[in-house]
């Protein structure tokens, strides 16, 4: 029985489901505020867990939206950044997410969510999207005061979802699959755009999928 750690945000939940709300209130600038508060936002858990400064994940979001609205001159409400804050917690899932956990749940696999995101905050992520359900459990990074790519992360699920060797990971995040494999699980690159550049560290993902409808096969074939 094979275990499987899925990242939440950006694997299965999407991030720019914020945009609708930010299109309304700035306007064509809304696709590129997101994408660059997404990037800030795993830029300082990256650089909190290198200084061991830990803040939790929302900490880590609500500065990276205050970053933003300097860089791009926006003069958010402090109620406008509360119900962008908020929409973190009700972001929808991807198309292909439910019936590929389904399918893999079918398959005899045990399915956890992983993510640098506090337990609490992801369990309601997961429930708004309809998706908790799929899921054996929830493994916070929080627990650790640390956040991906350390390697203390991957065994920590690896305990928490007693896990054999053969467990992988799940996630679109390349940093994400290069920890994971460099800790000794199996990973899956997702990679939803055609665009998307894997980091050429030498280190590669297990197997690739532009979407989580190939995982079943794509795992399958690995054994």
């Amino acid at each position: 029985m094979t275990t499987i750690a899925f990242d939440v945000y950006g694997t299965l939940i999407d991030t720019d489901g914020v945009v609708s709300r930010l299109r309304e209130w700035m306007g064509s600038q809304a696709d590129v505020f997101s994408q660059t508060w997404r990037s800030k936002q795993l830029e300082y858990s990256f650089r909190r867990g290198l200084m061991r400064r830990y803040e939790n994940f929302e900490v880590c979001t609500r500065q990276a939206l205050d970053y933003c609205c300097v860089e791009y001159d926006v003069s958010f409400s402090a109620e406008q950044k509360d119900a962008l804050l908020r929409s973190y917690r009700a972001l929808p899932a991807f198309p292909d997410a439910d019936e590929s956990l389904v399918a893999l749940k079918a398959g005899g696999h045990r399915l956890f969510a992983f993510s640098n995101g506090a337990a609490e905050a992801v369990e309601e992520v997961l429930r708004a999207s309809g998706l908790r359900e799929r899921f054996e459990g929830v493994v916070s990074c929080d627990s650790l005061e640390t956040f991906k790519p350390n390697p203390d992360v991957y065994r920590y699920f690896m305990k928490e979802a007693g896990a054999s060797n053969d467990a992988w990971l799940i996630s679109c995040n390349p940093f994400d699959v290069i920890g994971a494999v460099s800790a000794g699980m199996k990973a899956a690159w997702v990679k939803r755009s055609d665009r998307a550049v894997f980091d050429p560290w030498g280190i590669e993902p297990s197997v690739t999928v532009k979407s989580l409808n190939e995982l079943c096969e794509k795992i399958a074939s690995q054994r």
